[in-house]
């Protein structure tokens, strides 16, 4: 924990460049922007960044270490913790924007090439486990008309990650515009052409017909920031995205 004197240090720091990273990790894109936001700070300037994210306060220090920057401590912000940088010299001295920029590009060549990979088998009647990293989770029969099932069926789970992702999506871009949602809250819905036709009573396409996503954000921030907070969250979103492409996909906001 930092004290009294350097907290005092930190506030007669002028940064040379401020961004906001919003609530998201060192695992999920903030190391880039860092890293792109760095590229506009001079050799011994100093980078602020904001967070929302309790774990960056003990993923950047370490980081910042390993690529010879100098953390310099973090002080409290209004709703977010400020986090000072020092750019420093590349390990082989070179003090460049280019090793900066090689360094960038690196990391950018490795997220555009990383593959993720589950492993899944079926462990029971009508019902299969997904595995991923430390995860494991169950899913049962494709579909299912049943009111109670003992675990969710494919479908379900289908629509289920699309609503997840784009409601995480959706508070990581509030949060980095400093918008205060209170509730953030979205329904799917979907239908398929012909569920018969995965069942072999009928010949057709199994395939969705149309998916219906509404977002229920409750706020009173400024409502064209709000949406256009979430026009950024769709466009970005690889499922939305994905999906776009293939499906009548209906998407609505609607602040409240």
């Amino acid at each position: 924990m930092a004290n009294k004197s350097d907290i005092k240090n930190m506030e007669n720091i002028v940064p040379d460049q401020v961004f906001d990273g919003g609530d998201l990790d060192c695992g999920s894109g903030l190391i880039l922007l860092i890293r792109e936001n760095m590229l506009k700070v001079p050799v011994g300037g100093v980078l602020e960044m904001r967070s929302r994210e309790p774990t960056v306060s003990d993923d950047l220090p370490p980081w910042c270490r390993m690529v010879h920057h100098e953390y310099l401590g973090q002080k409290q912000g209004d709703g977010f913790v400020r986090y000072f940088i020092r750019r420093g010299e590349a390990e082989t001295g070179d003090a460049s924007d280019e090793s900066e920029k090689q360094a960038l590009e690196k990391d950018k060549k490795q997220a555009k090439e990383y593959e993720w990979r589950v492993r899944t088998r079926s462990t029971g009647h009508q019902q299969s486990t997904v595995y991923c990293r430390n995860f494991s989770w169950n899913i049962g029969q494709p579909i299912s008309f049943e009111e109670k099932d003992a675990h969710p069926c494919s479908i379900e789970a289908f629509l289920g990650a699309l609503g997840g992702a784009l409601a995480s999506g959706y508070a990581t871009e509030c949060s980095r515009d400093g918008l205060e949602i209170d509730d953030i809250e979205i329904t799917v819905r979907g239908k398929l052409n012909n569920v018969l036709a995965h069942v072999g009573v009928e010949e057709g396409d199994p395939g969705f017909s149309s998916i219906e996503v509404k977002c229920f954000a409750s706020t009173m921030e400024d409502e064209d920031k709000v949406r256009k907070a979430w026009e950024r969250t769709v466009k970005r979103s690889p499922l939305a995205s994905t999906l776009l492409k293939a499906v009548e996909l209906n998407i609505k906001l609607m602040v409240v």
